[in-house]
Order: C-alpha cells, then sequence, then structure tokens
C-alpha cells in the first residue's frame, strides 16, 4: 500500500505542476463562460444586414392586402437591414392563373417566398399556403417572420369583423405566473426563470463534471503510459514494485487530480451563480454521491485505459481502441434532456446498471431531485465495484506482460492468451 501511495504523489505532482495542466485549469472555465456571455449578447444583439427578401402574395381581399403591405413597411421601418418587399401577385388575372404566375416567378428567383391566402381565410376555413423553391438556411427567419406578420394581421381582422378589441383579446391570453418556492419555515422566496432553468441546467452540469473528470483525466493515464514506456522510465519503475502497484498508483494519483479540477470547477461555478443571486439546490449528500460515483467511475475509465495504453507504443495507436469507450460515454449526454424529464423512467433505470455511464446517469437522477430509490443506489454502487474488480483483475494481468513489450502491437489472440495463463 505504501508503494501504491507513493507512485500516486508523484503521479499527482507530476501532473499538477506542469503548464499545460495548470492552463486547462483556467483556459477551460474561461473558455465556457466566453461561449455563455457570447451566446447571451448574441440573442440580444442587433442582426446583421441580409440581403432583401422577396414575397409575392395573391389574395382576393383587397383590404386584406393593403394591411399586410403596411405591416411589413412597419416592419421594414423597424428593421432596415432586413427587409422584406411584398409584391402582389394578380395583375387583374383570374384565381387560378394568379397562382400560376406566382409560381413561376418563384421558381425563376423572381421571388424568394410566395403566400396564398385562401378567399375565405379571414372567415376562418382557409389557410394560408406557403410556397418555396430551393429555400436558403439564411431566409428561414425571414420566412418565420413572414408567417407571424401575416398572422397577426389575419387574427385582427378577424377581431375587427366580429367586433372584438385585439388589446382585449391579447390581455385575456396574457397569464402572469409568479414561480414562488416554500423554504425555511413560514418564508416563501420568487423564483425567478432564470433560476427556473439554472434548475433544469445543475443535474446535466453534475453529468458534464464526471464525463469531463473520467475521460478527460483518464486520458492522462494513457500518455504517463505511453511516455514512460517509450523513455523506458517503466523498466526502472518496475525494478522496485510490481506492475499491479504501478498502475493502482497512477490510477489513485490521476484519481486525485480529477477531484482538484473537479473542485476548482464546481467552486468557481457556484460562486459565479451565486454572484448572479442563483440559488443552486445542492445539497451534502448530493456532492458525497458525486465523490463516490466519479472516483469508482474515474477508477473503472481509467483502469481500462491503462491496460490498452500498455499494449500500444504511440498515443495514435490508442485512438482506435478508445473510440468506442468515449463514443459509449457520450450516450447520456445526448439524451440528458430524456433523463432529466423522467429520472424514474426506463431508460434511465436501464442506464443506471450500465457500468460506464453508471456514475454519470445515476448522478443525474440524484442531482435531478427524484427520490431514487435506495436499493437502486446500491445495487448500482455495488454493480460499479464489481465492474471496477474485474476491470482491475484484467487489465493487471494485461499490463503486466504489455508494460515490457516494444516494436509490433499485439493482437486480440495475443492479449486473449495472457489473459489465459493468468
Amino acid at each position: 500500500m505504501y508503494k501504491i501511495l507513493r507512485v500516486a504523489r508523484r503521479e499527482y505532482i507530476e501532473t499538477v505542476k506542469t503548464k499545460t495542466f495548470l492552463i486547462g485549469i483556467l483556459v477551460t472555465p474561461l473558455i465556457v463562460g466566453g461561449i455563455i456571455l457570447f451566446t447571451k449578447s448574441a440573442a440580444k444583439g442587433e442582426h446583421g444586414p441580409r440581403p432583401a427578401v422577396r414575397v409575392g402574395i395573391t389574395a382576393v381581399s383587397t383590404i386584406l392586402t393593403e394591411r399586410i403591405s403596411a405591416a411589413f413597411k412597419e416592419h421594414n421601418d423597424s428593421n432596415p437591414q432586413r427587409q422584406i418587399i411584398v409584391n402582389e401577385i394578380d395583375g387583374g388575372e383570374d384565381w387560378d392563373s394568379a397562382q400560376q404566375h406566382g409560381k413561376d416567378k418563384l421558381r425563376k428567383g423572381r421571388l424568394d417566398a410566395y403566400l396564398v391566402l385562401d378567399e375565405n381565410i379571414v372567415e376562418g376555413a382557409g389557410v394560408i399556403r406557403f410556397y418555396t423553391h430551393k429555400p436558403k438556411a439564411a431566409n428561414m427567419d425571414a420566412f418565420w417572420t413572414i408567417e407571424s406578420i401575416v398572422n397577426r394581421v389575419i387574427v385582427k381582422r378577424r377581431c375587427e369583423l366580429r367586433d372584438l378589441s385585439p388589446q382585449l383579446l391579447a390581455s385575456l391570453r396574457n397569464v402572469p405566473i409568479e414561480r414562488v418556492e416554500l423554504v425555511a419555515g413560514k418564508e416563501e422566496r420568487v423564483k425567478s426563470d432564470a433560476e427556473t432553468i439554472m434548475g433544469m441546467m445543475v443535474p446535466f452540469f453534475f453529468m458534464f463534471l464526471i464525463y469531463a473528470g473520467t475521460v478527460g483525466m483518464a486520458q492522462h493515464m494513457l500518455s504517463s503510459v505511453i511516455e514512460e514506456k517509450n523513455s523506458r522510465v517503466i523498466e526502472v519503475l518496475l525494478s522496485a514494485l510490481s506492475p499491479f502497484e504501478l498502475m493502482s498508483g497512477k490510477i489513485v494519483g490521476l484519481a486525485g487530480v480529477g477531484l482538484t479540477v473537479m473542485g476548482l470547477w464546481a467552486g468557481a461555478a457556484y460562486l459565479v451563480a451565486r454572484r448572479q443571486g442563483l440559488d443552486i439546490p445542492v445539497t451534502g449528500q448530493l456532492l458525497a454521491y458525486f465523490i463516490l460515483y466519479y472516483i469508482l467511475g474515474f477508477v473503472l475509465f481509467s483502469t481500462m485505459l491503462a491496460g490498452l495504453g500498455s499494449i500500444c507504443n504511440t498515443l495514435k495507436e490508442t485512438q482506435s481502441l478508445m473510440t468506442p469507450l468515449v463514443l459509449l460515454s457520450i450516450i447520456p449526454l445526448l439524451a440528458w434532456v430524456k433523463l432529466v424529464q423522467s429520472p424514474d423512467g426506463l431508460l434511465a433505470r436501464l442506464l443506471s446498471f450500465v457500468p460506464p455511464l453508471t456514475p454519470m446517469v445515476m448522478v443525474l437522477r440524484l442531482a435531478a431531485g427524484s427520490d431514487v430509490w435506495v436499493v437502486e443506489i446500491v445495487a448500482s454502487i455495488v454493480v460499479l465495484v464489481v465492474a471496477v474488480l474485474a476491470a482491475m483483475w484484467l487489465a493487471a494481468r494485461v499490463f503486466r506482460i504489455g508494460i515490457l513489450m516494444y516494436g509490433k502491437k499485439p493482437g486480440l489472440r495475443h492479449v486473449w492468451h495472457w489473459l489465459r495463463e493468468a
């Protein structure tokens, strides 16, 4: 045990004292924060200039056509860089000929969109037909604006014909909602929209920390093993301790590095949220589960990478072997919305017992406020522990032989032979 701790201490110090590690700790939160600020500023900021979008409209009602044109003129006055030019398609022709004329102009590229308003659109029985031809992705927001403006004009006209006030209708539709949370005693606190969104993002944040700490930090295991193997330092180390002690010490040391990084990132995120006046629902029990699942998940993942790294001579060789593990690990990231919405659903429960995914899924379920059955928690931990022990048993036997092999990378047949011999 003493030798394992000595190796862990060396691995920890050698990792944290490098400039790249220190830069990574600082740069990653800055990049994430910069992305968030950029997204918020882009959402609030003005859109850039865009070529005018040409739209043709065919409608029987002259009043409706005039009001639609007036509405687009008002839009253009307010948005000089994002003009929408309206062309009325009739020319004194009959209904079918007018539509054919508009479609021909659309196909020839003289229009970007063409709208046909049924004759009884105001009465409520008709529809709006929105025609496009090879639409550009850059015009999609303009198409949504066109639909919104035309719809607003038609609704206003319907209200007039039925002696309804559009303002009254809007006020009837508007129902203010105040989200109030009951806290200690009889105290009540009104929650902002940002806090509501934060409650949805907290489970994802915890799950992402598990993913980044496990996959990101475990890759240091590969680089460490490959570097020491190629420099023949590994031969000196193995003269003083066993392969299992060396592998275990590296895993423990890098697990400590991961906990350090996760603590710094989580602490920084918590302080920023508190500074913004956001209340993050984090309990001591959740933090304890987070640490436990992270350690078990990291040990499992890094053990598998240690076994893979021992049979390879370069980092390039490990990429093809590591890709399936990484792809498997991103499944919870892709399904996190479904998992948060249904933390006790069948999908969440099944993924909770798939060892490489167990830490991320269980932490997400616990952070989502789900009353996870204690039997499930214990069972998931037992499954994870068994998987860790099995992985360490297999990896130790591969590591024992592969770490001293140089030259051509052994194939699966050789690895299977090592396991059988062990």
